[in-house]
């Protein structure tokens, strides 16, 4: 193994679940759990502590649920590179939408495979991409769209150039840096630089949100 290992920080209110979750997460030589937290305000607290790469983070918990934890990590100085993969036992919950609004990166299922559980830690604590699970993208559509105030949102493209644009069409379609580089004629490090300028310009904090932005705006129209 190359490079230190993943620093992950479980928060879940079940025992039973952050124990399954910390022994299939402790086999990995790449990953290692630094913390378990019971509610979102433990979270918080634990997340300024141990600085971990990537927050498993619940959504229904005590005292402080994983969205509002989500966005007061995420609104800490020097904590703007922890990403915070979101489990839930909801396929149709709207605090998932909620939850990328915050800040978090993506969102997982918790009746997800060991494979897709590791899968997307790795890539989500890289800041690949968003992970798009078999719902991510209809409920980000479906919540988008009751929300978007289409007018106004507009106005966040205005500083973005053609070809901006057209990255983040894609972006919010799911697609990777080199499928973006591929579908625009571009080598996936043009496509990743590209994906950054927006990324900055629209204040964006990774990818999730970028896709988020995306429908807000009516750049990516949820599919009927």
């Amino acid at each position: 193994m190359t490079g230190s290992p993943i620093k992950v920080l479980l928060a879940d209110d079940e025992g039973l679940v952050r124990s399954g979750f910390k022994v299939l997460l402790d086999l990995e030589d790449d990953i290692t759990v630094v913390g378990e937290a019971v509610n979102g305000a433990q979270a918080v607290e634990l997340a300024r502590a141990t600085r971990p790469d990537l927050v498993l983070m619940d959504i229904r918990m005590p005292k402080l649920d994983g969205i509002q934890a989500t966005a007061q990590i995420a609104a800490i100085p020097g904590l703007e590179q922890v990403r915070v993969l979101i489990l839930t036992t909801y396929d149709t919950d709207e605090y998932v939408f909620d939850a990328l609004q915050a800040g978090a990166s993506g969102f997982l299922l918790k009746d997800a495979g060991p494979a897709e559980l590791l899968h997307a830690v790795r890539v989500i604590a890289a800041g690949e991409a968003l992970l798009a699970p078999r719902i991510t993208r209809r409920l980000i559509s479906q919540f988008a769209t009751q929300r978007r105030i289409a007018q106004a949102a507009q106005h966040q493209l205005a500083v973005l150039t053609e070809r901006e644009r057209e990255v983040l069409a894609l972006v919010g379609h799911g697609l990777s840096n080199q499928e973006i580089g591929a579908e625009l004629f571009l080598s996936p490090a043009t496509a990743r630089t590209h994906v950054s300028r927006a990324m900055a310009k629209l204040g964006a904090r990774d990818r999730a949100q970028l896709v988020v932005i995306a429908y807000r705006t009516g750049l990516v129209t949820p599919a009927p």
